[in-house]
Order: structure tokens, then C-alpha cells, then sequence
């Protein structure tokens, strides 16, 4: 069994130099909340659709209608409007339920939960008391476990994790990827006090996150790509970079307002 390819010193510097510059907007964007992350995340909400539309071969003038759906749901988690709320919830549900009633498709109503419920997710978090942290937490497992898989991986190399979805994955990798962001959970609990049931729950959204990974990779599998797009210099398109967050936003948001919930029901 083959060792996964060895990436060019080159392409390693264009990625290692594109991510810190997309690790430090985030991070930037975050850290200043409100509006700011509310445009961050709607703009990538909206990249991230294009390419779902794309990689689903939905025609142009289509994807246009698919993202006018979702910018109306996007548009009220504004701070200047509703805000990040059940409301919005509800407007993503009912911006799919009009795509898949006026197109018959409901992969292109999928693609409107897919690319809006995570921009739901980040920004609820976000609007925490610790909203900083926690989505800091959020964010950061998932960079650590890609990270964590990309080196371990080609590390070890070993058995493959999924090879008829994509060949270079491997349970080394996995492992790696899960160890990794966990160590940076210890690390935000000891350090700012990350509450014990993000700590504890990160190895399991670390799992979720190589699990988008690999769906996204059966996404351009079934589209027959290499990559999702071409928008992020040495790492393809929006989705190459995001899939793992697509999963963990939603759990990691549930569990940052699970006391808010109890509470809710009790």
C-alpha cells in the first residue's frame, strides 16, 4: 500500500502562507464580533453555496435564485436586524422549502441548510457571554484536526481511511487529527477556562469534522473534481477549507447554549 504523495515545498509554503492569512482574518473577525463577523460569515455562507450549486451542476441563473434564498435568512441575522435567533432558524428552513417547491431539486434546498446553518451556528456562538472563546474553540479544533491529519498522515501513512471516497486519508491521520485538537481543548480549558463539556466533547467534533471532510470528498468525487473551486490560493475553494466546520458548527453551538436549553425546558 502506497504512502499518500508528497506535497512540493512550494505548494507547502502557498498553503502554509494562505492559511495564516485566512486563520488571522478569522480570528481578526471573530475577536471584533458583530457586524464584522456577521459579513465574514454571510459572504462565506454564500461561497460556500456557489460551490455546493456547482459541484451539484446546477446552471448559473439557478445558483443565483439559490443564493438570493439564502441571503434573505442571512440578511436577518444581522445585528441591524432579528439577529442570530430560532427566527432565523426558521427562515433557513423556509428558504429551503421555497428551492425545492420552484426546483423540484432537493439537493439544491440541501445545499441552503449546508452552507446556513453553520453561519446560524458560529454567529449564536458568537453572541455568547464568552462568545470569543468559545468560538474560538469552535474554529481552532477544527484547524487542529486538519492539520493534525495532514502531517500525521503523511507522517505514517498506513491503512486507508475511506479509499473509495479519498484515497489520501488515512486512520492515522484520524488519529492524529483527533489528538491534536484535543490537546488544544486541554490547553483552552487550563489556560481560559473552556468549560469541561467542550473540553470533554472535543475529541467526538474533531470525528465530525474529518466525517465532513470526507463527505465533501465524496461530493467531488460524484462531481468529478479535484478540488471544489479555485478562490483560496494552494487549497482549491471554500468547501476544501470549511468541510469540517460544517458539522462541528451546529454540535459545537448546541453544546455552548445546552445550560441555555435546560433551562429552557425545565
Amino acid at each position: 500500500m502506497s504512502a499518500p504523495p508528497k506535497t512540493r515545498p512550494a505548494e507547502l509554503a502557498t498553503r502554509a502562507i494562505a492559511g495564516a492569512a485566512m486563520i488571522a482574518v478569522a480570528i481578526g473577525a471573530l475577536w471584533l464580533g458583530g457586524v464584522a463577523f456577521w459579513i465574514l460569515c454571510s459572504a462565506v455562507g454564500l461561497g460556500v453555496l456557489r460551490e455546493w450549486g456547482m459541484l451539484a451542476g446546477v446552471e448559473l441563473a439557478q445558483r443565483r435564485i439559490m443564493l438570493f434564498g439564502l441571503s434573505v435568512p442571512l440578511a436577518i441575522m444581522s445585528p441591524w436586524a432579528a439577529g442570530p435567533d430560532f427566527f432565523a432558524l426558521g427562515l433557513i428552513g423556509a428558504a429551503a422549502f421555497f428551492i425545492v417547491i420552484i426546483s423540484r431539486d432537493p439537493v439544491r434546498a440541501a445545499g441552503l441548510v449546508y452552507a446556513g446553518l453553520p453561519v446560524l451556528a458560529l454567529l449564536l456562538i458568537r453572541d455568547q457571554p464568552r462568545g470569543f472563546l468559545f468560538g474560538l474553540w469552535t474554529l481552532s479544533l477544527v484547524w487542529m484536526c486538519d492539520m493534525g491529519a495532514y502531517f500525521v498522515g503523511r507522517l505514517i501513512g498506513g491503512p486507508r481511511l475511506a479509499p473509495a471516497i479519498s484515497p489520501n486519508k488515512t486512520w492515522a491521520g484520524l488519529v492524529g487529527g483527533v489528538v491534536a485538537a484535543s490537546l488544544l481543548a486541554a490547553l483552552l480549558h487550563a489556560g481560559f477556562g473552556l468549560p469541561w463539556r467542550l473540553t470533554l466533547a472535543t475529541p467526538l467534533l474533531a470525528i465530525a469534522s474529518q466525517g465532513g471532510d470526507l463527505f465533501e470528498s465524496w461530493l467531488k468525487r460524484r462531481a468529478g473534481v479535484k478540488d471544489s473551486g479555485t478562490i483560496l490560493p494552494g487549497h482549491g475553494g471554500l468547501l476544501d477549507r470549511l468541510d469540517g466546520l460544517v458539522p462541528v458548527a451546529p454540535l459545537a453551538a448546541f453544546l455552548v447554549m445546552l445550560p441555555q436549553i435546560r433551562g429552557m425546558m425545565a
